[in-house]
């Protein structure tokens, strides 16, 4: 039988044989390492570690403490060979392979601890080196990723009509001025909640509104095939029921925000709230066009709608109001997001005559309204656009109006870092705010007015994708500035700007398909322009990112 040596390449006391040179030791690879990398270095070099069938598995975290104590190394090797478990020492580990006799092969794990000549005082702590702990993922990160998620399925279901509209419209002979009509009352119901939903996420937490306004809007478009079927009233009424869930989401989001995102960090959680938005425009702008031609336009909103479900489970498992209640939240990331925002409790009360008085808030409520008539005309004519302009069918109608969402969903989140990176450097919050909705103002103004002057189908796509990655600009912008002038009442700011915002859309998506009628597409794009134009200097004049209420 062969003689153990040391790890050092010594031969053990009273082992006789000359000096080996060491082996690298593969717990040593691990802790040099983290998470599944370390535990992937292991398997590689040491194979005859299997998965123990204890508690204790490859990993996941112990959630015992088991202590070894007065025990000598051979003593300590057995148990942990026969199980094949990771053994940690208090400061050094080593792996030994022993070769048995007969010829059959068996591993040991010894484990010596430095400066001991017996091998005593091996232990086990209560967290190995290959745990990976979940608990330590910032619970304000998971809310933000939540959110997102939400907003994802809230324009998946909002832009599959832009889609289902084509097919639809044939199938029910409906002209230009009947399709604004069944676009523009998705917004009916979602000027209804704006407010309100406000009001409610203020009173009694983002949690239960956001969750109730995710129920409600997937409720309608899985039943929008049968309210279609019934006939257009009925059709313009499951809109309406689909824009009052949608109407809560954004002040819902925006007090949850304004509670668990500290001042340094809310560009960014916002950008990746709000791309959400777009990914779920990519999405639905993606997926519907092959859903309609395989299973028919009915199965689009049928889907979509299942999926509001599925993240209704996920939300009440995961999801909390603040961080102060919140059991979740270890008290490190408690005790940081309490110091770095005191916006924690609920509002009683809305001082209305205040809000309504400070210059601040009809910045953000004009310039909202602005920025909305451009947003939705894309959000909703885009395919119709590249269907009648640009001779596209259903499919390249779909493909190409994802383009420009990929592009916002980019240059959101990265307006996001460049404002908390400006901010961090000592800009103020007035300078940055105002900077970022430049941009989103000028970029579409400056990129529509294009149109007009192009030729070819890259070159339109190329204008709507500079158009709208620019636009994107304006999350880190006009969208925080509520959290900035008053996060005590950020959602019911937003539900007040919002509801200008909605305004915008209603009338924007219903002037479209009326001009349309009798005029152009320039004609289109003009009033759009006109209003970014409109924005940036009320913006630039009235704007600030100073704290405003209390």
């Amino acid at each position: 039988m062969l003689r153990g040596r040391r790890g050092d390449g010594r031969a053990a006391k009273g082992a006789p044989g000359p000096v080996v040179p060491p082996r690298p030791s593969p717990i040593r690879g691990l802790a040099s390492t983290k998470g599944l990398r370390g535990f992937q270095a292991v398997r590689r070099r040491g194979r005859a570690l299997s998965a123990p069938p204890g508690p204790c598995l490859p990993g996941i975290r112990c959630h015992s403490a088991r202590k070894a104590t007065s025990k000598t190394a051979g003593e300590a090797v057995a148990p942990a060979a026969s199980k094949g478990t990771y053994v940690e020492a208090s400061e050094e580990v080593s792996l030994r392979k022993a070769v048995v006799e007969e010829g059959t092969a068996a591993t040991q794990l010894g484990v010596q601890e430095v400066g001991s000549s017996n091998g005593a005082g091996i232990g086990m702590q209560e967290e190995g080196l290959l745990s990976f702990d979940f608990s330590r993922w910032p619970r304000r990160w998971t809310i933000v990723g939540l959110c997102c998620a939400a907003f994802m399925l809230c324009n998946m279901d909002r832009v599959n009509m832009s889609i289902s509209i084509l097919p639809m419209s044939d199938e029910f002979q409906w002209n230009s001025q009947v399709k604004g009509l069944v676009q523009s009352s998705f917004f009916w119901g979602y000027l209804l909640t704006q407010i309100v939903g406000g009001i409610w996420a203020d009173r009694f937490g983002g949690k239960k509104v956001l969750a109730f306004g995710v129920v409600w809007w997937s409720m309608a478009t899985a039943l929008t095939p049968l309210a279609a079927s019934a006939g257009l009233p009925y059709l313009l009424a499951a809109r309406a029921c689909m824009g009052v869930g949608e109407g809560v989401a954004m002040p819902a989001m925006n007090n949850l925000l304004s509670r668990w995102i500290p001042q340094q960090e809310r560009s960014r959680s916002l950008a990746l709230v709000y791309s959400g938005m777009f990914f779920g425009s990519i999405a639905g702008l993606s997926i519907s066009p092959h859903m309609i031609q395989l299973l028919e336009w009915p199965s689009v909103f049928y889907t979509f709608g299942s999926m509001g479900l599925v993240w209704y489970l996920v939300w009440q498992r995961f999801a909390g109001s603040n961080p102060k209640e919140d059991i979740l939240i270890s008290e490190k990331e408690r005790k940081f997001i309490m110091e770095n925002n005191t916006n924690q409790d609920s509002v009683d009360r809305i001082p209305w005559a205040l809000l309504l008085s400070k210059k601040e808030v009809w910045a953000i409520i004009v310039c909202h309204f602005c920025h909305n008539w451009g947003t939705f005309i894309l959000l909703t004519w885009t395919p119709t656009y590249y269907n009648q302009v640009l001779g596209m069918d259903l499919m390249s109608s779909g493909l190409f109006s994802v383009l420009p969402w990929i592009t916002m969903a980019v240059c959101s989140n990265f307006g996001g870092w460049i404002a908390d990176s400006m901010v961090q450097r000592g800009m103020s919050v007035t300078a940055v705010r105002k900077v970022m909705q430049s941009i989103g103002f000028l970029g579409p103004a400056f990129f529509l007015t294009q149109l007009g002057r192009v030729n070819t189908v890259p070159e339109a796509v190329a204008c709507m994708m500079c158009s709208q990655g620019l636009d994107a600009f304006s999350q880190s912008g006009l969208y925080s500035n509520h959290q900035d002038i008053g996060p005590k009442y950020a959602g019911v700011l937003l539900g007040m700007s919002n509801t200008a915002g909605v305004l915008a859309g209603v009338m924007g998506t219903y002037a479209t398909g009326h001009i349309l009628q009798s005029g152009t597409w320039d004609d289109v794009w003009g009033v759009a322009v006109a209003l970014y134009l409109t924005g940036t200097v009320i913006w630039n004049l009235f704007s600030t990112g100073e704290r405003v209420f209390e």
